[in-house]
């Protein structure tokens, strides 16, 4: 694949790829395929008249296009799926914080595989389930299969070199320890493959495979372990009772249907196996005003089916969408299999998507009545805090700034942005300060106010706030207002001081203290800002420090250098269980030998 630029529509050439926009900035604002790069770009240039709302002000700003050319449509559509997911560009139609949906993650590249959450799906040997779009979600599911299974939950390598003392997991019965060789590997992967049928929604088949297990354990006379399985397959007969059956057919469907209400819409995505309504989950879109029915659904079913790790015999779908060959050849290079892409306009099929459709219906409706109060809420708040600090600019942006350190150790900073009232987590931002003066505050907040605005300077391209917080008093604001004179900049600046039990009390404008007592809304607002703008600080200081303490620890021991640490850290989890571990247990981790164990040994052990 070759990455080419060009501006002038018809100097393209006629091969499929992804053309990439940028604006005058070189911020990309849109990532699209084409079968045809030529013609396609030519298609925004001709006729701007027919384009859609949104796509006509796309052109208005479009500056540079660069194009990758690919071998087919189908590695076009890959590639385009891939761009999007990284650089997010404005105007292509996305999930709703999609990037941070997360995953169960079955570590099948060992001998004796966990369950963990994921954030992303790799190429690493792992089986991946969802996306879920809650990690609460995740851990509670995890921790029901961990309890029901009792399969391991620790990181330990496990072999036959690697025997282990039993942990407190296995004492009290959620865990076989296969560390201790309580369970042999084939036994136990045998055990993940039922989770991975859980999983995936086969519950019948799960069911049917444990009633077999059980009659072999009560023909082999264990009747404790067919006593256990008798538990299982009631816990799963119970949770099969609790689904409902939408069709008669035994096929595994997606159902996808939407509503939209001006710039926002929501997705209904039912979840449909072996006839039963297992699950449902709803995405919400914005920015969605002047976009067609048909490339909505064309939008939404390439995003998400490029995140998901199951792929259906069937999908359908509330409206037809465009590209459905390439999309459908998309899916089944995924799947492994044959996949239908279907609007159905008749029976039970038809039924099953105008249900989905009522339920997006639904929930836009409440969503849109959510977001309405929300906002009303943020601007009074915003309203209030203008008119209370006299300010000359109405705050639609606020940047707060805190440090954290310890004794002057380890000083790190934190910027987090307010924008409309709400925050922008995007533009958070984490600084790693310099030391070496002690804890020095006013030093520490002037570097990070100046790190952070050097880059304002002769720069249209970067937002400036309508309004500067600091977590501190007069002495905080002072050091900040003179950072930024020195740059040449003129913003307001303020400083939110707590009062003796670390409550915010007010701010400081113009070397005196105003008080928020009697406008509650600018003060719940000032009071969250403070808040996160610590919770961020306190957090980036907290991984600082314990990995730190961690490394430092191992530094110190002649011939433990970083790979040697690393399976240390990896073997053990953490420091204190190597300081715990005598030399036989030491020198069994990969990469060691007695002579290197014995030096850890002695050092912990002086």
């Amino acid at each position: 694949m070759d990455r080419e630029k060009n501006v002038a529509p018809g100097g393209f050439p006629d091969q499929p790829g992804v053309y990439i926009m940028k604006d005058d900035r070189d911020r990309i604002i849109y990532i699209g395929k084409a079968k045809n790069l030529k013609k396609r770009i030519k298609q925004y240039f001709r006729n701007k008249d027919n384009l859609d709302v949104k796509t006509q002000v796309l052109v208005s700003q479009i500056a540079n296009i660069e194009y990758i050319v690919t071998e087919t449509e189908l590695e076009a559509l890959i590639l385009e799926c891939s761009l999007i997911k990284k650089h997010r560009p404005r105007y292509n139609i996305l999930l709703k914080d999609d990037k941070n949906f997360p995953y169960i993650r079955v570590t099948m590249e060992e001998d004796y595989p966990r369950l963990t959450l994921a954030r992303k799906m790799k190429r690493d040997g792992s089986s991946y389930f969802g996306p879920y779009r809650s990690s609460y979600y995740v851990k509670q599911t995890i921790d029901a299969i961990n309890r029901l299974f009792k399969v391991r939950t620790c990181s330990k390598k496990i072999g036959p070199r690697n025997r282990d003392r039993a942990c407190l997991n296995y004492h009290i019965g959620r865990c076989m320890a296969p560390c201790q060789g309580g369970v042999g590997r084939e036994e136990y992967r045998g055990i993940i493959r039922q989770i991975c049928l859980f999983l995936s929604h086969r519950l019948g088949e799960l069911i049917s495979m444990l009633e077999k297990e059980m009659e072999q354990a009560s023909r082999n006379l264990d009747f404790e372990k067919a006593a256990r399985i008798r538990d299982q397959i009631e816990a799963f007969k119970a949770m099969a009772e609790k689904q409902i059956v939408v069709t008669t057919s035994r096929t595994d469907q997606d159902v996808l249907a939407f509503a939209r209400s001006g710039n926002s819409a929501c997705m209904q995505v039912f979840f449909i196996r072996d006839g039963k309504l297992l699950e449902r989950e709803h995405y919400f879109l914005e920015d969605i005003e002047g976009v067609s029915d048909r490339r909505l659904m064309t939008e939404f079913v390439k995003r998400f089916y490029s995140a998901t790790a199951f792929i259906p015999r069937e999908i359908l779908l509330g409206c037809d969408i465009d590209e459905k060959d390439i999309i459908r050849q998309w899916l089944r290079g995924k799947k492994g299999g044959a996949v239908d892409l279907k609007v159905p306009q008749r029976g039970d099929k038809k039924q099953i998507v105008e249900m989905a459709k009522e339920n997006a219906v639904q929930l836009l409706d409440n969503f849109s009545e959510k977001m309405k109060r929300e906002r009303e809420e943020a601007y009074g708040a915003l309203e209030e805090l203008y008119n209370v600090l006299a300010l000359d600019e109405f705050p639609f942006r606020i940047e707060a700034f805190d440090i954290s350190n310890i004794q002057g150790v380890q000083q790190v900073g934190s910027m987090v942005v307010f924008e409309e009232g709400r925050p922008k987590k995007n533009d958070y931002r984490r600084y790693k300060l310099k030391e070496g003066f002690g804890p020095d505050d006013y030093r520490s907040m002037r570097e990070m106010v100046e790190r952070r605005y050097k880059k304002c300077i002769g720069n249209d391209g970067e937002e400036l706030p309508q309004l500067v917080l600091v977590d501190g008093g007069r002495g905080q604001v002072s050091a900040v207002e003179q950072a930024l004179r020195e740059l040449g900049l003129d913003l307001t600046v303020c400083g939110m001081v707590k009062d003796d039990r670390h409550r915010t009390r007010g701010i400081i404008r113009n070397g005196s203290e105003i008080s928020l007592e009697g406008y509650k809304k600018a003060y719940r607002l000032v009071a969250s800002i403070q808040e996160e703008a610590h919770r961020f600080a306190v957090s980036y200081h907290r991984s600082l420090r314990s990995s730190v303490q961690v490394r430092s620890a191992l530094d110190g021991i002649k011939g433990i250098g970083q790979k040697r640490r690393k399976a240390l850290l990896q073997h053990f989890g953490d420091i204190n269980k190597i300081k715990e571990a005598n030399v036989e247990q030491l020198a069994a981790v990969e990469g060691m030998n007695r002579a290197a164990a014995q030096r850890v040994y002695e050092f912990f052990n002086k």
